[in-house]
């Protein structure tokens, strides 16, 4: 190879005077010469996700409910599954077991909420192991002691503001 002279204008020039190939990508030299990065960069979280499992559930209001939610003014349905959303919004599994509660429950099947919850699955795999070895309970029965007090809470919360909600405006008592 015959070495040419350099040029300013040619970038494939070495300062040697030689001909190099060019290894660097397109936008180096854009990133030398301002300091900044025109391509984007693509997401990368910092902290790795724990795994979950998805658990089939289905909850239902308590009988002590029944009288609230059809004397409301909203679907009973319907403030079901806004507690269960809202009683689920944040909530982690805890590896301690707690058994389900001996509250009747509303035999109306219409109001009952069914979803599918991610749970941490080292969680549950404790809750198996201690629980329930052969595998024989339904995931649902291992968690519903945990989950099913929130959703009948939230339940009792959606009721008040509801009931709030519907109540005339007080008058203020002049003294």
């Amino acid at each position: 190879m015959i070495a040419k002279p350099a040029s300013v204008a040619d970038p494939t020039m070495h300062p040697l005077g030689t001909e190099t190939e060019r290894t660097e990508a397109p936008h180096t030299a854009h990133v030398e010469s301002t300091g900044q990065d025109p391509s984007p960069k693509p997401y990368v979280p910092t902290r790795t996700k724990t795994p979950t499992r998805k658990i089939d559930i289905r909850v239902n209001a308590l009988e002590r409910q029944e009288g609230a939610l059809q004397a409301c003014s909203v679907e009973p349905a319907h403030v079901v599954r806004a507690a269960l959303r809202r009683a689920v919004k944040g909530w982690h599994l805890s590896p301690i077991f707690a058994p389900a509660s001996d509250e009747q429950r509303t035999r109306n099947t219409q109001w009952q909420a069914r979803t599918s919850l991610a749970v941490d699955a080292t969680s549950l795999a404790v809750l198996l192991r201690d629980h329930d070895p052969l595998d024989v309970l339904s995931k649902w029965a291992l968690i519903r002691g945990q989950v099913e007090p929130r959703i009948w809470a939230e339940i009792d919360i959606l009721l008040d503001e509801i009931t709030d909600r519907a109540a005339p405006p007080q008058e203020p008592v002049s003294l």
